[in-house]
This record gives C-alpha cells, structure tokens and sequence, in this order.
C-alpha cells in the first residue's frame, strides 16, 4: 500500500472517530412522594442496586456498538422484572384486583414508535411494545387486540396472578377504603406472586411508571416507557405512559423523553413532546426545557412528577417536582449515578 493510500486510510479511521457521537443512557423508576424516614437503608439500598442493573444493562448494549433501541428494552425490562417497581410483576392494582400494564417505545431516527394498552398476560410489555414498532402497520393496540398480536408474535402468555403482589393488594385496600369504593373481587384477593419488596409505607403518593432514554454511537435516541397505570383505576383507563407525545417522544437531533407522573396531566400537557419541541424551535437547552414543562407547566396545572431525557450531546437531564424520582443514568464520560431523593 503507497504511503497517500495509507494517509488516506488513517484520515478516515480518524474521522469516523470523531464523528462518533458521544453514548449515554438514562433510566427512572417512578416518582411520588416518597417518604424518606419510612425507606429503610436496607430498601433503599435494594432500589439502588435494581437502577444501577437496569442502567448498567443499556449501557453495556451501547458501549459495546449496539442500538439504542436494544439498550432501552435491555433496561427496561430488568425493571419489569422486578417487584419493587410499578411496571409488569409488581405493578398497581386496579379497582377489580387485576393488572394491566401500558408500555411504549419511540425511535428518534425514523420517529417510528409503538404502543401498548391494557395488557393483562404479557410479562413484558416494553417487548411488546418494540414488537408493534418493528412488526406492525399500527403506533398502538389496546387490551385483547394487542394480546392476540403479542399471541401472533409469538410472546408467552401468563396468568394475571404473576403480576401480583401483597404489597400492591394493601395499597389498593387503603385507596379503596379512603374511596368508599367496591372491595376487591375473590379471585383478586387471594393470589399473589411470591417474594415482594417491603410492605412499608414508603411511597404515600406513588407516580410508578418505568422508563429509560439512550443515544447510541450512531446519534439515535430511543425513549420507552413501561407502567401498571394507577392504583384502583377503574373503566379501562389509560395514562400517559403509552401515549407518543405525553408520555414518551424520541426525535433525532433534538431530544429523548420518558415521564411519570400524574398521567391525566401529563397528556393534557403532551409533555414529553413539549419539551422536544422547546429544544427545537426556541433553541433552548433540555435542562431548560424540561425545568419550564416539570416546574412550571406542571405546577401550574397541580401536577406531580418528573422526566428523564438526552438531548443530541448525549447530555443528561432528569428533572421532577416531587419529594423524589428513582433514577439512574451513565453519562457521555462513562460515569454512573443513582439517586432517588433531590439532593
């Protein structure tokens, strides 16, 4: 090989380097009013832990070359999986003692996205979710729809019962008599799935939804969002979570954005969505945008909750306006944070 050849060669490795964009990822598990003095150290050391896993999983998928998409399900679902938070086993209870999960997932590339609502069999519905996103001519499919689809996809289909947890069943009994509401149906009172985290009262007000955010080295940003909605919902409502615009937006060069928080709020707001496009069109930073949509939009409104977001940098923002916000993230220097209250 001639030396120009060579020079040639070695400009373009360099180039491809630097063109590279910066990776990071960012995850949250809900935010409420958590109440500090009833998080045992012990709790509060099991929900550190389950974040930095969570985080840690995406980001293994980005530094070693992979996809944001595949890194925001990868994280995602160690979440779901998980009891301690209100996303697929372990997520809240509604007015009949049933579970039924919503999930979305958006690509920031193609802005192609898919949505799931009202799922009461899949055990992970951010799986679902990207399937719909990959497989589908539809954005979403809702409750026995989207079940035959995930039949058709060839996900397992399980008992309503693996969701359930003790603790989630004393939450619904307390919302359900300070409502004077029905009591829970037999077939819910009676079956649990095992092990489950504390039945302290450490989340007065929980907002639990999961999600995560990631850029990967290409430049593309993928948001998902996975929860079990409320506690004692009742007529087949459906929050945020699953809505592309409230809940969860993705926009190449412009930003990524996971919410919780009160959902009713949130999609009269379309608060993930306004925050991207204040990035855009008032060329604003994120940590600016979103400060303006959690801190002041949302107030204003009576709303509580929090979003996590990457803006085109790979910058990190994780802002909310309640006591705390279960959150996780490793940024564009490799750095890996946890936290759950706001200092």
């Amino acid at each position: 090989m001639r030396w120009p050849q060579i020079f040639i060669l070695l400009v373009s490795l360099n180039l491809g380097t630097v063109m590279a964009a910066d990776i990071a990822i960012v995850v949250h598990g809900g935010a409420g009013t958590i109440n500090r003095e009833a998080l045992t150290p012990e709790l509060e050391a099991e929900y550190r832990s389950k974040l930095e896993a969570s985080v840690s999983a995406g980001y293994s998928i980005l530094k070693a070359g992979g996809a944001s998409i595949d890194a925001v399900t990868a994280a995602i679902t160690v979440l779901e999986d998980s009891p301690l938070f209100n996303a697929g086993v372990g997520s809240v209870l509604n007015n009949d003692g049933r579970v039924e999960m919503d999930a979305s997932i958006m690509e920031g590339k193609s802005l192609n996205a898919g949505a799931v609502a009202g799922l009461q069999h899949v055990r992970n519905p951010i799986l679902l979710a990207q399937a719909v996103l990959d497989k589908s001519p539809h954005v979403m499919l809702m409750g026995e729809g989207a079940e035959a689809f995930a039949r058709e996809q060839g996900f397992d289909m399980v008992g309503n019962h693996e969701f359930r947890t003790k603790r989630r069943q004393e939450q619904l009994r307390r919302a359900q008599a300070a409502a004077d509401s029905v009591s829970l149906s037999e077939e819910g009172a009676d079956t649990f799935r095992g092990a489950d985290a504390s039945g302290a009262d450490h989340e007065k007000s929980p907002l639990g939804t999961v999600g995560a955010v990631a850029i990967d080295a290409s430049g593309t940003i993928v948001a998902g969002t996975s929860t079990g909605g409320m506690t004692n919902k009742r007529f087949g409502r459906i929050g945020d979570s699953p809505i592309i615009g409230a809940g969860t937006y993705a926009k190449n060069g412009v930003c990524g954005i996971s919410a919780t928080g009160h959902g009713e709020f949130f999609i009269r707001a379309a608060v993930a969505h306004d925050i991207c496009a204040r990035v855009s069109y008032q060329d604003t930073s994120l940590d600016a945008a979103a400060d303006e949509v959690v801190n002041k939009v949302l107030r204003e409104m009576g709303a509580d909750g929090g979003v996590i977001g990457i803006d085109a940098d790979a910058n990190v923002v994780m802002q909310f306006n309640s006591s705390g916000m279960y959150r996780a993230a490793v940024d564009r220097h490799g750095k890996l944070s946890t936290a759950i209250f706001a200092d």
